[in-house]
Parts: C-alpha cells; structure tokens; sequence
C-alpha cells in the first residue's frame, strides 16, 4: 500500500497516486494493472479466443439483422464524432447493419467534430438524428455543477446523450444499442475521478434544485432510476469494439484514410467543453492528469509501450494558444467571469455523496426494496413495455 502523501507511479502502467484508492504490490504493480488481469480478462467476452469472439459476434450481428422486418432500423448508435463512436458507426455499416445514428448537441461541439459527423453520415449514408438541447437551460445546469464543485462534471452530456438514445430506441422499436464502448482504450477510470452513475438522474435534479436558477427541469433529456431498471434489459447494449481485435490507433487511420475523418488530437477532444475540461479543469482543480487513464488503458491492451505512454505525458496538454481561446470562449458562453472562475478554481473539491442521488440511495440500501418490486417486470417482452403495435 502506498503512504500519505507519498509520491509513486506504477512500474507496468502510468497510472499514479493522483488516484487516492490506488495500491502497490511489492514490485511496484499497480491495483488497476491487477484489476485488469484478473477482472477484464475474465468477463464475457474475453474469457474467448478472438475467433470464438467474432463468432459470437457473427450470432448477434444475424440476431439483429432478423429484427429488422417491420423496423426502419435495426440498432441505434451514438455519434460523437471521435474515434470509438465513428469507427462502431463505420463497422456497424460495414456489417449490413441499419443503424440510426444520434448525435447530442449540447452546444459545444468542435468545428472537427461537426465535419467528421458530416462526413461519416453521408459517405456511410446512414440516418442522422440530432438532438439539440436548450442552451439557456443547459447552460444554467451546467453552472449549476461548477457551483457544486463536484469532479464530474460532464455528467450531464453523458446523461442526456444515454437518455436521448433510450427515448428514440422506444420511439422506434430498436432493440439492439450499439455501444463504442471499450476495453482496449478505455478500460481504467478510477472510481475517485468520477461521480457515481452516468444515469443519476437524482443527483443531477439535486444539484440543479440547489444551485440553479431554474429549478425544475423542462427539457433536459433524463431517464429515471426506475425506468432504466424496468426497461433497459430489453434494450439489449452490444459493445461492438470489444468483439473485434480494436486498435485505437489503426482504427483512426481507416477513418482518416477511407472517410476523411479528421484527427482532433487526444481522446474525446472532439467537444471544446471536454477538451478544456480534461486539459485544464481536471488537471488545476483536482490534480488529475486523465491521460494517464487513457495511455494506461493502451499499455494493457498491448497497444503502447510504458515508454510511449510517458513520453507523451511530457507533451503539453495544451498549445498554449489554443488554451487561452478555448478559456475565453468558455467563460463568455458560460457568462463566467474571471473572478467567478478563479473561485470555483480554488474551492475544494466535494462528492456527489453530499447531494441527493440514486446511487448514494442505492449505497445505503435505501433502494432495495423498490428495486424488488420493479424487478418482477424486467422479463416482460419489449413490445408490451412500449406498447408497439
């Protein structure tokens, strides 16, 4: 175990002591190197060779496919515009599927991000949806988290987008959600750098009701606790990118070289708000350098050397040009200003844990038994759970 406030970076990866849950074996091998080996190896579907992994693939690609009958589209996709979003949209296409693709545009959008959705929808000539949320509200949620000062702050995007795909899934009859979802390159975040559940509905109602203006939500996508446990088992979630032998960055190059996908630089740069949110925010408010997550996710998978991952943490997260534009654009979209900004910098960092939410409810127990009485109608077939003709 490491001591107080004792400097140490693991000998295998690069994650360090900037997560405080983190341990050491007597080599100096990290939790998250150990949790990897004998967790992510060991799950559905790692626990097969890759050609037992395409095979099963191959079930669930015809399993979708034999759904299509009655239905526009067999699956739905996410689509950011970054790496993992854009390549599970081009294999989706690839494999005869009909996805509906969705985009949230929560008003941050990169100029890149805008041109490789353009691109990638038009050259696969797959459906579009766009979801573009009411900036006035959204922007005075989003004020309404810096003034929490919770690490996880991007929890609203991540939200929204979850309960945008949801709403159209049950609009539609999709049964199948195709997921950029990882392993490969994203398979390390410490649970300290986040908040909880990316669906906590309640603790984004709980902050709002204490920090915003507006203190009931009118049109922010949400999907509820209940709700989520009552249908989503019926919304089946295929992580595509972990039946494949993914490479993040031959996957890059295939998008660059067949759709003229343009490279924003580090992952999921691709919106200006997460770009200055992991580059800036993280690094000066909390002392987390989230690379280290994401080079680390690429050493286990055998996908960069520890040497490579440090090197590139000697970049600078930031040209120095770039930092002040994205700054200054931030606080004008955001009606920030420097003495605002300059205090929410200082403030300490507090947990969701502090606020009303699903999962500090859960935690408790408190749950328990309303999730005993919702459990009885999972099984119910889709069709009934939206009333689908």
């Amino acid at each position: 175990m490491k001591e107080e406030n004792t400097y140490q970076i693991c000998t295998h990866c690069v994650m360090d002591t900037s997560d405080p849950d983190i341990s050491f074996d007597e080599k100096g091998v990290c939790s998250h190197c150990h949790h990897y080996d004998t967790f992510y190896k060991n799950i559905y579907p790692f626990n097969l060779s890759l050609e037992q992994r395409k095979s099963e693939f191959s079930k669930i690609v015809d399993e979708i496919k034999s759904a299509r009958s009655y239905k526009k589209y067999d699956c739905i996709v996410g689509l950011s515009g970054g790496v993992d979003s854009s390549y599970t949209a081009f294999k989706a296409k690839q494999l005869g599927l009909n996805p509906l693709a969705v985009h949230l545009d929560n008003g941050w959008d990169s100029e890149h991000a805008v041109k490789n959705i353009e691109l990638l929808v038009r050259k696969l000539d797959i459906d579009l949806y766009t979801h573009v949320i009411d900036w006035d509200e959204f922007r005075d949620l989003q004020k309404a988290f810096f003034k929490s000062s919770i690490i996880d702050i991007e929890i609203l995007t991540d939200h929204a987008i979850f309960a945008v795909i949801y709403q159209l899934a049950k609009k539609h009859g999709i049964m199948h959600f195709i997921s950029g979802v990882n392993f490969s390159s994203e398979s390390t975040m410490p649970a300290a750098w986040y908040s909880g559940s990316k669906l906590d509905a309640g603790l984004i109602k709980s902050i709002n009701k204490k920090f915003g203006t507006k203190k009931k939500l009118r049109t922010f996508p949400t999907v509820s606790f209940m709700t989520f446990l009552r249908d989503f088992p019926a919304l089946k979630r295929v992580d595509l990118l972990n039946f494949i032998d993914y490479d993040y960055h031959k996957a890059k190059q295939l998008l660059i070289n067949e759709l003229g996908w343009i490279d924003y630089g580090l992952k999921h740069y691709e919106s200006v708000f997460t770009r200055f949110y992991q580059g800036y925010i993280l690094p000066e408010k909390f002392g987390i350098d989230k690379r280290r997550a994401h080079l680390s996710s690429l050493v286990y998978s055998g996908q960069m050397t520890r040497e490579e991952a440090l090197s590139k943490l000697e970049q600078d997260k930031y040209e120095t040009e770039l930092l002040r534009q994205d700054r200054e654009f931030l606080l004008k979209k955001l009606n920030f200003s420097e003495e605002e900004f300059a205090k929410y910098l200082k403030e300490p960092g507090k947990s969701y844990t502090k606020f009303n939410s699903y999962t500090r409810l859960l935690d408790e127990n408190i749950l328990v038994k309303a999730i005993i009485k919702t459990a009885a109608f999972i099984k119910k077939p889709f069709n009934k759970l939206f009333k689908l003709s």
